[in-house]
């Protein structure tokens, strides 16, 4: 059974960092896409970065590039997201997700995901 579970969400300042993982069980952990999502209230989830399986290249959206970092462990099964310079527009629950599909470059298209963790929210407040 496919489980994904993040967490290190919490309240961050704005300008400040967190790192938040997902821990994955009950498949091939470095054989797949994995790709990190969020979703404020009223607005449509948004691809933040994503991991290929194939090759560990790494893609982020236009938002958070040069201020997120996205690196997984896969001795570990963990995906981890390092946040930094964090603004007000980041603040979100944060959900990580896997794409059945190996060998292909992975997305920041939520629909080509097939498995989903709860989520974290992270919300930024001064």
């Amino acid at each position: 059974q496919v489980q994904l579970v993040e967490s290190g969400g919490g309240l961050v300042q704005p300008g400040g960092s967190l790192r938040l993982s997902c821990v994955a069980s009950g498949f091939t952990f470095h054989e797949y896409n994995v790709g990190w999502f969020r979703q404020a209230p009223g607005k449509e989830r948004e691809g933040v970065a994503c991991v290929s399986g194939r090759d560990g290249s790494t893609y982020y959206g236009d938002s958070v590039k040069g201020r997120f970092t996205s690196s997984r462990d896969n001795a570990r099964n963990t995906l981890y997201l390092q946040l930094k310079d964090v603004k007000r527009e980041d603040a979100a629950v944060y959900y990580c997700a896997i794409d059945n599909l190996v060998g292909v470059k992975c997305s920041l298209k939520s629909y080509e995901y097939d498995y989903w963790g709860q989520g974290t929210q992270v919300s930024v407040s001064s």
